[in-house]
């Protein structure tokens, strides 16, 4: 990635302090191995500023310095060697939950977003608390378990639906049934880490800023394609909120369910079954259009999978059932008019889009792009939309992403979090 951070605001105290690491670090992160005279010219502060805050950074287990590759070593060249300093990715750990209808992924992650261990695990039907119980009890035995010696610094949790990340709070969650479920105080609890909870569409967000495309950090818009639809919206590397904590409700963005060359398809019968009919009493909502319980429960229907299940559509795709095929596609385009519409209102640098088989199979992907490219006023490029690169790592890597993203804007403050007996 060769984004160049701008020049650090002038702070004072620890706020300056945390800024001027925060610039280091993110440097390093995006060129590193990287020598620190170079870090001084990206970022615009001193020699003597960068030296320090690498010592800092390098105590704190943030950066390490890389002898091996320094410019002058065993060349004969005169004066001391510069060292490169590089991200460590052996010290210190991240732990994360995704939160998911069918099963929660647990994961570590090193600094670099890189994943040390995935471990999926049943929610077996279960709504309520009694998805959160078996967790509440496991997790504290897995992070103890796996972490290798390292320091896990924090735990990130994610979700679809309403996430407050300021009060810890899942507001809302049909399908799991939760409303104002307190996930930070009863993981907190149960782990004695401190925990950044978010939403999963926000979290993917700020994982592809800090670790994606590089236009990711001027404008980009994410959409989440799964049993719950959400978007989430950044710009200048800042993912945006909303009042309360909400960055919108896509999930109501009106989307006819079948069409084909723009007109109506016969087959669509406004007395569809119930299926068919969101929960705010509309037809042809997005969530209903293209969540993943929707089209599972298609392909049972019309027997091509023996029950609603995502690895027996895979399977059924991947062995060529044109049955298989022609709902995916269908989907696909309805995913492109969202698309469509999103990138018209928002006009973002970046539309990224996380749906199964979008990231499985690019063919899939380039039906999304040509009904964007179709139903897009603006007539953008279809380049600037692209599927979630990470593949099947790419839910584990968003559950760590807000305690990432909260240690590359504030490091010094983040690691005073960090309870001792993680260490």
């Amino acid at each position: 990635m060769t984004t160049a951070l701008a020049r650090p605001p002038v702070r004072t105290g620890d706020d300056r302090r945390d800024a001027n690491a925060s610039a280091v670090l993110r440097t390093v992160l995006d060129h590193g191995p990287i020598a620190r005279s170079r870090v001084a010219a990206l970022t615009g502060l001193s020699a003597s500023a960068v030296s320090r805050q690498v010592v800092d950074l390098v105590r704190l287990g943030l950066l390490c310095e890389r002898p091996e590759l320094a410019v002058g070593r065993g060349t004969g060249a005169l004066g001391r060697p510069q060292l490169p300093v590089d991200v460590d990715t052996d010290r210190l750990a991240v732990a994360g939950l995704h939160i998911g209808v069918p099963y929660t992924t647990f994961t570590l992650l090193d600094l670099r977003g890189q994943v040390l261990y995935r471990q999926e695990i049943s929610n077996r039907g279960r709504t309520g608390f009694a998805v959160l119980k078996p967790l509440l009890e496991r997790l504290p035995r897995l992070i103890a378990a796996l972490r290798g010696g390292r320091t896990v610094v924090g735990l990130g949790a994610v979700t679809g639906g309403a996430v407050d990340p300021e009060r810890g709070l899942m507001l809302r969650h049909g399908l799991l049934g939760w409303r104002d479920m307190p996930l930070r105080e009863l993981l907190e609890d149960a782990t004695g880490l401190p925990v950044q909870v978010d939403n999963h569409a926000r979290a993917l967000t700020q994982a592809e800023i800090l670790f994606g495309h590089p236009a990711a950090r001027r404008s980009m818009v994410q959409l989440f394609v799964g049993h719950v639809v959400d978007a989430a919206l950044a710009v200048a590397g800042t993912v945006h909120q909303g009042p309360p904590s909400a960055t919108g409700d896509l999930g109501h963005l009106p989307i006819a369910d079948r069409l084909a060359d723009g007109q109506a398809d016969e087959r669509a019968d406004e007395d569809a079954d119930d299926a068919a009919l969101c929960h705010c009493g509309r037809r042809g909502c997005l969530s209903v259009a293209a969540s993943d319980t929707t089209l599972f429960e298609a392909a049972a229907a019309e027997g091509i999978t023996a029950k609603p299940d995502r690895a027996q559509l895979i399977a059924a795709v991947q062995q060529g059932d044109p049955r298989a095929d022609r709902l995916v596609r269908e989907r696909a385009r309805t995913i492109g008019r969202a698309l469509a519409l999103l990138a018209d209102v928002v006009n973002p640098d970046l539309l990224v889009l996380t749906e199964t088989f979008a990231v499985l199979d690019p063919a899939y992907l380039d039906v999304v792009r040509a009904e964007f490219t179709l139903r897009s006023h603006l007539h953008r490029d279809a380049d600037l939309l692209i599927a979630q690169q990470r593949g099947p790592d790419a839910l584990a890597v968003a559950a760590g992403a807000p305690v990432l993203g909260e240690l590359y804007a504030r490091p010094v403050r983040a690691l005073a979090a960090t309870p001792a007996r993680h260490r």
